[in-house]
């Protein structure tokens, strides 16, 4: 029994998924954090074992407040005098039958003390006078009994953090990988200043322009007239074309390369017209491949749409 929980606090239909991330310094544990981060998990670094059973009993909402959070913890060897509890931990949760799974990372010596001299990193098991490779065979030595609990034991030695993040989604996520992606896109206007957050910046203030027909001047892109008006002109059509292209092209990239959030800003004189058409365009194309996708509009309250007296 957890010295500081009692397990029967806890309602076990609706106990949150535990993930304990260990294993070795150098090996990957923060990317693998950011990784469980990013797939939606409250996630807690360097946490004691023995508070472990405290952080399911916080979790733990009941059924009519919606579901229980699911947590990623990271516990390892850099608090030794806590470490020793994380085996009891463990064996404790599963007594329970809580839903628990204990991912171990690893890499060769040689590998981790690479890492360490790139770095320029104090090894954590490190004492005075003590070497990096010594350090890490302490660790090891201190870890070998939990890695033989550990549900998966993944090898970083030959792998890049992507391709950690790439193994890790896979088996915990039933997304894409272009899910993964968060595209912001949105309109602007040049005169309200330019974008400072933009990935990408597209000004297609080459378009004919609505603002120039009197029954247009004060409608907005989101309005049909004016949708029709930019979307029907040859200009456009050629245009939209070859940014579908390049998107096509560039989008896997950035999943590949695991980026986590995309904005695309579309700009024309106000951002009231082309901009706003363009935008929700290019926001429903991209959704059409599957990826995840807000539109917003930055400067459309800023838009000239009272009537001439």
């Amino acid at each position: 029994m957890s010295p500081l929980t009692d397990i029967t606090d806890i309602d076990m239909n609706n106990a949150p998924d535990l993930i304990i991330i260990t294993g070795m310094s150098g090996a990957g544990r923060t990317e693998a954090m950011h990784t469980f981060e990013d797939l939606g998990y409250f996630c807690i670094d360097n946490l004691p074992p023995r508070l472990l059973m405290n952080l399911v009993s916080l979790a733990n909402v009941p059924e009519q407040e919606g579901p229980a959070r699911k947590l990623a913890v990271v516990c390892d060897a850099r608090n030794q005098d806590f470490f020793h509890d994380l085996l009891d931990e463990i064996a404790h949760l599963k007594e329970e039958d809580l839903s628990l799974r204990v991912i171990f990372l690893d890499a060769s010596d040689d590998v981790l003390l690479a890492r360490y001299k790139a770095s320029r990193r104090r090894h954590p098991l490190c004492e005075e006078g003590m070497t990096v490779i010594r350090g890490i065979q302490k660790e090891r030595a201190l870890l070998a009994e939990v890695k033989g609990l550990a549900n998966i034991v993944i090898d970083t030695t030959k792998k890049k953090p992507q391709q950690l993040k790439k193994d890790l989604r896979k088996q915990f996520s039933n997304e894409t990988e272009q899910a993964g992606l968060n595209i912001a896109v949105y309109s602007f206007g040049f005169k309200h200043g330019e974008p400072r957050d933009a990935d990408i910046v597209i000004d297609v203030r080459f378009l004919p322009n609505p603002f120039y027909e009197p029954s247009l001047r004060n409608l907005t892109g989101l309005d049909d007239p004016v949708r029709d008006f930019v979307m029907e002109r040859e200009e456009t059509k050629e245009f939209l074309e070859c940014w579908y292209n390049l998107l096509t092209c560039v989008m896997p990239g950035y999943v590949k390369e695991g980026k986590q959030h995309l904005s695309i800003a579309i700009g024309c004189t106000g951002g009231q017209h082309r901009s706003v058409a363009i935008s929700d365009a290019t926001g429903a194309f991209l959704k059409s491949l599957d990826y995840r996708v807000s539109v917003t509009h930055r400067d459309l309250l800023l838009a000239e749409t009272t009537p001439e007296k």
